[in-house]
């Protein structure tokens, strides 16, 4: 039998996700709204905090209801099929393929940004370029994609620290900013560019999730799981803090506002043009493990689509190396789509809050899982949410108040969200009328024919 994903392969994945295009981009288009560095660096916090209540929250859900799939699988199981289907339907159309997109494109923005006329290729066939080699490499085998997937993320880390340290280090001129509260801060706290801007900031730790996705591949899953959510989430929640108090101290405000290429701007502040060329293909490189990931986690809810509903068995199968290598095809080509027809900003906004929505229904699944099983004796091995209540009622909480103040900022890319749900729920009638289904017969967690 192959074998499946270690913890620290989890973990790896977990963090590669999280550590992407928001924490290097979302910062200029916060400043925006935003001048206070206590703030911005509250959001951080904020965010941070919402992300571990989410994190918590899935342990349970993850060892209570064990199989691979994610919010599909957590939502089919606590409600109905249906909403598990729509949920799938928005990770495998939006969920993945989007953020994926996102990340190849500040791939392609930073090391276009760093070398210049210096490249000969644009930025849109360097993004793309990037995902096709990728879904090879992830096409391949299970070992291939956790090989990879760990070098890059190790990079990745390494990067950071360096990248920090040299900011520190050599940075004689910090910029003129303070990162104590000041005595108008309270009104942007409770301001709805605070709640818009935390969109971005959730958007950033995005992925905190991501096992949940592989957890029928994850060594002793019912033991690992919670171990490996909390440990990347807190880990990512610690480099984000750090990572935009430098962002701040050694750039002007003004010269990062409403910018992507945030990363490329302060090291250009800080060592120069020459530098600055370094920097951006280091910060470049760093994007490479975050777009592996999410080629490596995000097919796997088709796959389990697959095994449920017969009309996309297709989906289902595995290759020889034990890996769902037509889920990765099609999102990989949904993913070449989102970056040759759609804008940065849009993407990020539509994406972000399809997300936040299907994360705040699978959270307060719990207390539907803990009503519904109230008579019924608990494995002893599953994880109990710690802080439950209050923790999934601060993830809802926090959640809701920026949905809502999105939905009266940002109105188009939220009428698209809400399309593209209501567009789940029509296919997923079509789907029973054309194939039917095969949830709730428990299926084998490993189960779909080789290719």
């Amino acid at each position: 039998m192959l074998k499946g994903f270690s913890p620290r392969t989890a973990v790896a994945i977990v963090i590669a996700n999280m550590i992407g295009t928001g924490v290097f981009t979302s910062l200029g288009y916060q400043l925006a709204d935003i001048d206070s560095a206590f703030v911005l660096l509250l959001l951080w916090f904020v965010g941070g905090c919402t992300a571990l209540c989410g994190a918590l929250t899935y342990a349970e859900l993850a060892t209570r209801l064990p199989r691979s799939g994610g919010e599909y699988h957590f939502l089919s199981q606590i409600y109905h099929p249906s909403l598990g289907f729509v949920s799938g339907w928005i990770s495998a159309l939006v969920g993945f393929a989007a953020p994926t997109a996102l990340a190849a494109m500040t791939f392609a923005a930073y090391l276009t940004a760093a070398l210049g006329d210096a490249l000969i290729i644009n930025q849109q066939l360097l993004a793309i370029g990037l995902v096709i080699v990728l879904t090879l490499f992830h096409c391949r085998s299970t070992q291939s994609s956790a090989g990879i997937q760990n070098l890059f993320t190790l990079i990745k880390l390494l990067l950071i620290v360096a990248f920090c340290s040299l900011i520190g280090a050599t940075h004689n001129n910090p910029a003129p900013i303070s990162f104590s509260p000041e005595a108008d801060d309270h009104l942007l706290i409770f301001s709805s560019a605070f709640a818009v801007s935390l969109i971005y900031v959730n958007y950033a730790y995005t992925g905190w999730n991501a096992v949940t996705y592989i957890t029928g591949e994850l060594d002793d899953a019912q033991r690992n799981v919670p171990r490996v959510l909390i440990t990347g989430t807190l880990a990512v929640m610690v480099i984000y803090i750090f990572l935009n108090g430098v962002f701040l101290l050694a750039a002007p405000i003004d010269l990062l506002r409403n910018k992507i290429e945030v990363g490329v701007i302060v090291a250009e502040v800080t060592f120069g043009r020459e530098g600055a060329v370094v920097m951006g293909i280091v910060l470049s490189l760093l994007l490479v493990s975050t777009v592996s990931a999410m080629i490596l986690a995000g097919p796997r809810v088709l796959q389990v689509i697959g095994e449920d509903f017969p009309l996309f068995r297709f989906f289902a199968a595995k290759s020889n190396g034990g890996v769902p290598a037509r889920a990765i095809l099609l999102q990989s080509a949904l993913t070449i789509l989102f970056i040759s027809t759609a804008t940065f900003e849009s993407v990020l906004i539509f994406s972000g809050f399809v997300l936040g929505v299907n994360t705040l229904f699978t959270v307060a699944g719990v207390f539907v899982l803990r009503f519904r099983d109230r008579n019924s004796e608990i494995s002893s091995g599953a994880y109990r949410t710690f802080g439950y209540p209050l923790t999934p009622i601060i993830f809802i909480g926090l959640t809701l108040w920026t949905l809502v103040f999105l939905g009266f900022s940002r109105p188009i890319e939220v009428g698209y969200g809400l399309g593209l749900i209501l567009a789940g729920f029509v296919a997923y009638l079509l789907v029973l009328r054309l194939g039917g289904s095969s949830v709730g017969d428990k299926p084998d967690r490993n189960r779909g024919e080789n290719i």
